[in-house]
């Protein structure tokens, strides 16, 4: 493998403008047209997007532009986030399974391979396993036949926190197209290291997300994820000690980038592309790439 053989991803946040999780709208104020030939004129082959942005762009666009714009500008991999409660039940879950529907309804249309989805956010204490199993067999068993993987991401603002957890959630459960997703930041801010992540079984490594961290968290996790995550390198993590980990479990998919930052967000979009991608690329300079 060369470093011209890596495929990055955009996800969402990382391109998507002055908009972040729990703002008033989540759409970003760039087109679908214009964050596309940026990533792609940048380097990017891949972009993320929450349901409410690609739902606007589809509308804006119809359904066989959005796969042409994607097309056009060299996107191969397109996933979409982020389910939460779908673990519940009264009308948190029915929302949730609301969502589900138009997330994999949506995937289907486009092609989409992944599906993000978090568990027990903001959940304090022992996650409820038996509830989370039973209701993530059906979420993957829906995903399966549209060859869509759902990914885990254990937030350090979740009950599903660790890898520990995360990895519990699929015991006995039979799935083929569920598992992790192992992020720098959440492995980080989490008290996690490298050989954490090479616990994680091959066939449970799902997707990875690379981004960076200050050296303190400001205010909550939460508040520090949202506002103050780092360009990969300009910040305290051991990036390329977690590349390397996962390498080494044997994951060879694409790689997404997260950037979540105030400052990063204000940026013009063509920079924020740029800044992203090379800071990223450069962290696998650092590692040793597998022979193929």
């Amino acid at each position: 493998m060369k470093i011209e053989d890596i495929d990055l991803c955009a996800s969402y946040w990382t391109v998507s403008g002055a908009v972040y999780p729990g703002s008033q709208t989540e759409i970003s104020p760039f087109t679908l047209k214009d964050r596309a030939e940026v990533c792609g004129r940048t380097g990017w082959r891949g972009m993320g997007f929450v349901l409410d942005d690609m739902a606007a762009s589809i509308e804006h666009y119809g359904l066989p532009t959005v796969r042409r714009i994607f097309s056009d500008n060299g996107i191969k991999h397109v996933e979409l986030e982020f389910l939460v409660d779908w673990h519940l039940a009264g009308a948190r879950r029915l929302a949730s399974d609301s969502m589900y529907t138009r997330l994999l309804d949506m995937g289907a249309e486009l092609g989409i391979k992944k599906i993000k989805i978090g568990g027990g956010v903001f959940e304090e204490g022992e996650p409820d396993l038996p509830a989370m199993r039973d209701a993530l067999a059906v979420i993957c068993q829906r995903a399966a036949p549209l060859g869509i993987d759902i990914v885990i991401e254990f937030l350090p603002f979740a009950s599903i926190n660790t890898i520990k957890r995360g990895l519990a959630l699929f015991e006995g459960l039979g799935t083929t197209n569920g598992g992790l997703l192992v992020d720098t930041w959440h492995i980080e801010r989490g008290g996690m290291t490298a050989d954490d992540i090479r616990q994680i079984p091959l066939d449970l490594l799902r997707a990875a997300e690379l981004d960076d961290a200050g050296p303190e968290v400001l205010g909550s996790l939460f508040n520090d994820s949202t506002h103050y995550r780092r360009l990969c390198g300009e910040g305290s993590i051991d990036i390329a000690s977690q590349i390397q980990a996962i390498l080494d479990v044997g994951y060879r998919g694409y790689w997404g980038v997260e950037v979540i930052s105030a400052y990063h967000r204000h940026l013009p979009l063509e920079i924020a592309a740029q800044r992203a991608f090379d800071t990223t690329i450069e962290q696998f300079r650092s590692v040793t790439l597998p022979a193929s």
